[in-house]
């Protein structure tokens, strides 16, 4: 049962990962970055394209990055408002507000690459905030281009060790739950390793 479901991955991959993408970009909470690096795993075994899979999650990256942006143009402080009625979106929301107010073209940059959790907000924010269509754009597109590569090249690179735990789970929708705790669980050590290098140094220095 596990090889037939799997097997219908790569018919259907790219709009999972179209889908996915889009939908996270307008702050829908879906695991996109999971979908596209088993959608690269899946590419490194042959059953897909790589070049399709990193285009693929470019296309809607830049697809979701757009109507975010004009959406916010639009509706932008109603969605907000919105947004942080759940608490927990209040704190990613002020800092996006914050980063996009400091450094303009670059916190566009930087909420698709290394800050890409707040990258949704950030476009929102850019849009009620009527930021230059152009430079919006122009921070986005190079940034989507490097989240889509970089996270397909990681699934392509870790298709030997995903595959071991392939016959352990029964259905896509597991193994995607796996990917999940894995990711997770990394960036759980490196976020305790981080904090546990930083009360060194203070230590040292105090």
């Amino acid at each position: 049962m596990t090889d037939t479901i799997l097997a219908l991955v790569p018919q259907y991959g790219l709009w999972l990962v179209f889908g996915s993408v889009a939908l996270s970009c307008l702050a829908v909470p879906l695991p996109s970055s999971v979908v596209v690096m088993t959608a690269g795993g899946f590419a490194a075994s042959g059953d897909l394209a790589f070049w399709q899979v990193a285009a693929t999650a470019f296309g809607a990256f830049f697809v979701g990055d757009q109507t975010a942006f004009h959406i916010g143009r639009r509706a932008g402080p109603d969605i907000l408002d919105t947004l942080r009625r759940r608490k927990k979106l209040v704190a990613p929301i002020d800092k996006a507000e914050a980063l996009f107010h400091k450094s303009g073209s670059i916190a566009v940059f930087a909420s698709r690459t290394v800050l890409s959790p707040i990258g949704p907000y950030v476009s929102y924010i850019c849009g009620s905030f009527k930021y230059r269509w152009l430079l919006f754009t122009l921070a986005a597109v190079p940034g989507a281009a490097f989240w889509a590569v970089a996270y397909s090249l990681l699934g392509y690179g870790v298709a030997d060790q995903l595959s071991q735990y392939a016959d352990l789970l029964s259905n896509g929708l597991m193994a995607i739950g796996a990917l999940a705790v894995v990711a997770g669980s990394l960036f759980w050590m490196r976020k305790s390793w981080l904090a546990h290098h930083t009360e060194l140094t203070a230590d040292k220095v105090g």
